[in-house]
């Protein structure tokens, strides 16, 4: 028998706190000595990754990594997969573990002698800016073979930058794919790391060829992102650094995306590539000539390359390759590559797949959920099952606390566009709200922007739903999942296209009698931040909507100030805005038009800002600068500083504080006192 409560006021028995220990992230899985391997950040050690092995569901894991070694690299600042499993040297065999040590970007080797104490043993030096990511071993196993990145500060004005270096987002930055000597020799001797491949900003992919002869790989230059275009090129392996455009283009450029290059055989590699509008699969000679489509689909093979090291599909030990393809989704099959068939691999309650894959023989190693499972770690035979290894924790007693995803689609605009969005109703056992009331929405917009929001269920969200708070996942026009035409909706309309999709969705509930009008709120992270901040500052008159649609806004360390944004980020992302927006000094003016500071109105509602003290994407200069706009014009906000925390919360406690802040911060504006929660103090 239910009872009834005001929407906000339910009681759960989800807490911040069981969000945050749902919150143990697995990512980037390998497969080594019959045993599966993955990454693990665990909130409670502060986000602190450490790797973990398991030979069997039964058998309880080894960690490889212990505390206080953290395997996180900061290539890219988003960094990726940060480990290898190499063959161990010693007469023992097995495997060692190399990893990259967040906290000086060295890599280095550690076998089992780290159960006994032993400290691992550093591979390269120390103090030089050097960064490491996308590792593989190298054909002799003597070697790794890596993307190397070198960060340092910029000269002074009027002095010339370092050979091979560019400057970019403040620093002299260079990538390079390298050899790194197992023996520890480049530890002392910079000098022992041999350049390999230069000649571009970014490189991705190092991949050399089976009989160790040739190497291939992506790389891209400025003003490019990943998504937008790539090359892959292929050079004979020799003593000599070989450089860019002396290698063989044989696939994309720069409206080309293309991913993850795999040997098929000494001849020949499988590619992914957007020529098509969709990330579909290849097979393209190694010498350069025509690709073959695998199996064309308007659907997506990958998703974008925001990290480095996770592969999208790999080549199983009988020719066939493991895939991912879906729309908006991304289910795992098998695909032959002669025939062209695809057959989806059955695996009940595991819809949804990571674009980390690893194989071994027949055996596959990959991340996957789905809406009533959580992200989990999978050792799946390809024709014969398949075995959950580590899955992320889910604290509700009963599955009615965990919402069901809804996917709709929703007009965008007068020329038949539709937006991609994902509802989840509010979901208790025991409550439901009165009669005649509707319950507030938050819309939850991701990050990116060229990111994508799929139904794997998720603690967060069901910390709201549970309390009587619906949300609405949107993959407004800009997200991948719904290939290339989709995403560019958002070329040169950032400010414009994903606010306009997020008042659709937020004004299509409310129409459709689901949401209460007038208790519509948006959040976000980074990306998602800024939307949410342009959607009650410069959105309503860019789109032409000049009226309030939401009444509280939460960002997650969001943009709020697009010029200093451009010259201050990292160099990743420090073009980016030419495609979101426009070149500099060209497109200045909409820098200025665009920002939610500096537009702040009579339609800016109240918001709440949280951020990270340590960012270097979205430095905290971006939500002071929000925070100050909003005092100067007497609008209710808060601003609350973590410490020690970067671009994208990791430990448990700031994970509990915020949450509670924001359901403290909704209970306040939208009129209804949520238990269990501390009140949050606005200006």
């Amino acid at each position: 028998m239910t009872s009834i409560a005001a929407y906000g006021t339910w009681e759960s028995p989800i807490s911040a706190a069981d969000v945050a220990r749902g919150a143990v992230a697995v990512s980037y899985p390998s497969i080594a000595g019959g045993e599966v391997w993955w990454m693990e950040r665990r909130p409670s050690e502060g986000g602190r990754s450490t790797i973990v092995a398991c030979a069997s569901p039964g058998a309880a894991p080894r960690e490889l990594l212990p505390a206080p070694w953290n395997a996180r690299t900061r290539v890219h600042e988003y960094g990726g997969k940060s480990y290898l499993p190499v063959p161990s040297l010693s007469l023992a065999g097995g495997f060692d573990l190399v990893f990259a040590n967040f906290a000086d970007q060295r890599l280095y080797a550690a076998g089992g002698a780290v159960d006994a104490g032993i400290s691992p043993v550093p591979l390269t030096p120390s103090d030089l800016g050097f960064r490491f990511a996308d590792m593989v071993l190298s054909p002799d196993g003597e070697e790794i073979w890596c993307v190397r990145e070198i960060s340092l500060p910029a000269p002074p004005a009027g002095e010339a930058l370092p050979d091979g270096f560019h400057l970019g987002g403040g620093m002299a930055v260079r990538r390079d794919i390298v050899a790194v000597p197992l023996d520890g020799s480049a530890a002392t001797d910079p000098a022992a790391i041999r350049v390999l491949v230069s000649g571009a900003q970014f490189f991705a992919f190092p991949t050399p060829s089976p009989d160790g002869t040739r190497l291939a790989w992506i790389s891209w230059n400025h003003p490019n992102m990943p998504w937008d275009g790539t090359e892959l090129r292929v050079c004979a392996v020799t003593g000599d650094t070989v450089q860019v455009a002396d290698a063989t283009l044989v696939m994309g450029g720069a409206a080309e995306s293309v991913l993850a290059p795999v040997w098929r055989d000494d001849a020949a590699l499988y590619a992914i590539s957007d020529a098509s509008g969709w990330w579909n699969l290849y097979e393209v000679p190694a010498e350069g000539g025509s690709p073959r489509a695998l199996h064309p689909l308007a659907e997506e093979f990958a998703g974008p390359m925001w990290q480095l090291g996770g592969r999208p599909f790999d080549v199983l030990g009988d020719g066939r390759l493991v895939v991912l393809h879906g729309l908006g989704e991304h289910r795992l099959g098998l695909l032959d590559p002669d025939s062209g068939a695809l057959t989806d691999l059955d695996l009940p309650g595991y819809r949804n797949a990571d674009a980390e894959i690893a194989v071994a023989g027949t055996t596959i190693a990959a991340i996957a959920g789905g809406p009533r499972t959580p992200w989990s770690v999978l050792r799946i035979t390809a024709d014969d099952g398949f075995e959950v290894m580590k899955s992320q924790p889910i604290a509700a007693p009963d599955p009615a606390y965990l919402p069901d995803a809804r996917p709709v689609r929703l007009p965008a605009g007068p020329n038949g566009e539709v937006v991609h969005a994902l509802v989840y109703a509010p979901s208790h056992p025991l409550l439901t709200g009165p009669a005649g009331e509707l319950p507030p929405y938050i819309v939850h917009v991701h990050g990116g922007p060229t990111s994508n929001s799929v139904p794997v269920v998720s603690m967060e969200k069901a910390y709201f739903t549970s309390r009587g708070i619906g949300v609405i996942d949107i993959n407004y026009g800009g997200s991948t999942g719904y290939g290339r035409e989709y995403r560019n909706r958002l070329r040169g309309q950032w400010g414009i296209v994903d606010v306009a999709d997020a008042y659709t969705a937020a004004l299509g509930l409310a129409s459709a009698g689901e949401a209460d009008r007038d208790r519509l709120g948006i959040r976000g992270g980074s990306a998602g931040g800024w939307t949410a901040l342009a959607a009650v500052t410069s959105g309503p008159y860019l789109t032409g909507t000049k009226e309030a649609v939401f009444a509280a806004v939460t960002s997650y360390y969001g943009v709020a100030d697009l010029r200093p944004f451009a010259t201050d980020t990292h160099d990743f992302e420090s073009r980016y805005m030419d495609g979101l927006i426009g070149p500099l000094p060209e497109a200045d003016q909409l820098y200025v038009e665009r920002a939610p500071v500096g537009h702040v109105n009579e339609l800016t509602c109240p918001i709440l800002l949280l951020q990270g003290l340590d960012d270097p994407v979205v430095p905290p200069a971006q939500s002071e600068a929000m925070a100050a706009d909003l005092a100067a014009h007497g609008i209710r906000h808060a601003y609350i500083a973590f410490e020690a925390e970067s671009h994208g919360f990791r430990k448990t406690e700031t994970l509990i504080e915020s949450l509670e802040a924001e359901l403290a911060f909704y209970g306040e504006i939208f009129g209804f006192t949520p238990p269990g929660v501390p009140p949050v103090e606005l200006s």
